[in-house]
């Protein structure tokens, strides 16, 4: 089993996810012009479990040390396994409204403010559940992505001020998702157990799980609270008529499907390296830093997608500064744990 014990490959992995968990949301940008994000949805979901399975049984189950994915699995409590897949059924309904906020206002506002809000409130309670990290640099790095948070949605304001309806709407769900998404971490993290290192060998801790089996329990409460959480926006969209089932199959191509399930895979892929680098650099950097997708989905919607063109004058200021904030928080995150 692959585990890291070295804090700056640790960190590595965290930017890694980064740009994992900031760039994923591209593949619905380019699916929602064909068709609409609840369909792009299913094929997420789908992309997401398939790559936890792929990592569980080659880096999860290879080398001498360690135990293999299946052999962890039989051996879990079943407390555990429930701790890691109810983070993903919480993960799944926060990450939908990501989704439809994205849809509504782009990534330039939905990650900001939404993520951003998790990548806070995930800090905060990850370091409440397990006490690693220098708490009052954690704090200070989580303040500034707060500015950064208010100072995007000041800026979406501004551009959005002619269709006010829009413009609470797509503010309120990113901040829903925030709240939900900076919950479910702490579940997959307090599922996992110690790693010890006798010679050169590792020791797992009995009854707990290891980060790839939590990884795919996580993976399958997505996948699984997807046919409550993306039904029901299905039949009760935020936003235009209700999605019929049948689209799915008939309106689909197979690229379209691909791109959901490619989407998938990037962001599974973040989850991923982050839990394996939390057994080294701790859980709430691992989440506060992976979180700083929050900068890089910013970007790309500013800077690829055009999101803010055409915005009033003085816009510029406000995300000038909201970048700022956020590069001067991370840097405290990662120092949080030096």
């Amino acid at each position: 089993m692959f585990v890291v014990q070295s804090y700056p490959i640790a960190v590595v992995l965290c930017v890694a996810t980064m740009l994992c968990w900031g760039s994923w949301a591209n593949t619905q940008k380019l699916a929602s012009k064909e068709w609409r994000f609840q369909l792009f949805y299913w094929d997420y979901a789908i992309g997401v479990f398939l790559l936890s399975l792929i990592l569980a049984y080659t880096l999860g189950s290879s080398g001498p040390s360690g135990r293999p994915f299946s052999a962890d699995l039989a051996q879990a409590d079943s407390r555990w396994l429930g701790s890691a897949f109810l983070g993903g059924v919480i993960f799944n309904v926060s990450n939908i409204l990501l989704v439809a906020a994205i849809d509504i206002a782009g990534m330039a506002v939905a990650f900001p403010v939404g993520v951003g809000l998790a990548l806070v409130l995930g800090v905060l309670t990850t370091y409440l559940s397990t006490h690693v990290g220098n708490a009052p640099m954690l704090s200070a790095g989580v303040g500034l992505v707060g500015v950064a948070i208010i100072l995007d949605a000041l800026a979406y304001r501004r551009l959005a001020s002619g269709d006010r309806g829009a413009s609470a709407k797509g503010i309120l769900l990113s901040v829903t998702a925030g709240v939900l998404m900076g919950l479910f971490y702490k579940y997959v993290a307090q599922s996992m157990g110690r790693i010890d290192t006798q010679g050169s060998a590792l020791v797992l801790e009995a009854g707990k799980l290891s980060p790839y089996t939590a990884v795919v329990l996580f993976s399958a409460g997505v996948l699984l609270s997807n046919f409550l959480w993306n039904t029901a926006i299905m039949l009760r969209p935020f936003t235009g008529e209700p999605v019929p089932f049948m689209d799915y199959f008939t309106k689909g191509s197979a690229r379209l499907h691909a791109v959901g399930v490619l989407g998938g895979m990037i962001w599974s892929t973040g989850m991923a390296l982050n839990i394996i680098a939390s057994t080294r650099a701790g859980a709430a950097l691992s989440y506060g830093l992976g979180q700083g997708a929050t900068l890089v989905g910013a970007l790309w919607g500013v800077f690829v997608w055009k999101e803010f063109k055409g915005a009033p004058k003085g816009t510029a200021i406000l995300l000038a500064a909201m970048f700022a904030c956020y590069v001067a928080g991370l840097a405290l995150l990662i120092l949080s744990k030096s």
